[in-house]
């Protein structure tokens, strides 16, 4: 005959809690990964400082009308010059509207 051995098993309440704990545990760390993305999407400039770069292209190349302006996705891009004393400037600035996070080129067009 086969001799049965008694297992201990966990009463409820132990599972519960380590059930709670797993739980707190995957809260916690998906917020802090949400975070984590939500930061590193509102910081990505690469799109806009391209646009910029185009715009320069197109300055350089006589394509572009001064004064610009436009409206791409939540920046505002402006475009203007100025004179100093014997140089000409060209400032390419985009303002997100909505992190307030700017990005500004200065162009010499000789």
């Amino acid at each position: 005959m086969v001799v049965l051995k008694k297992i201990r098993a966990s009463t409820l309440m132990e599972t519960l809690v380590a059930t709670v704990l797993i739980i707190v545990i995957f809260i916690v760390s998906s917020m802090i990964l949400n975070n984590l993305f939500l930061n590193i999407t509102n910081s990505n400039t690469r799109k806009m400082a391209s646009h910029l770069s185009e715009l320069e292209y197109l300055y350089i190349n006589d394509k572009l009308l001064l004064p610009y302006t436009d409206d791409v996705d939540n920046w505002t891009i402006t475009v203007y010059k100025i004179k100093s004393e014997n140089q000409q400037k060209v400032i390419l600035t985009a303002v997100n509207s909505v992190t307030k996070k700017s990005i500004e080129v200065i162009n010499y067009k000789e």
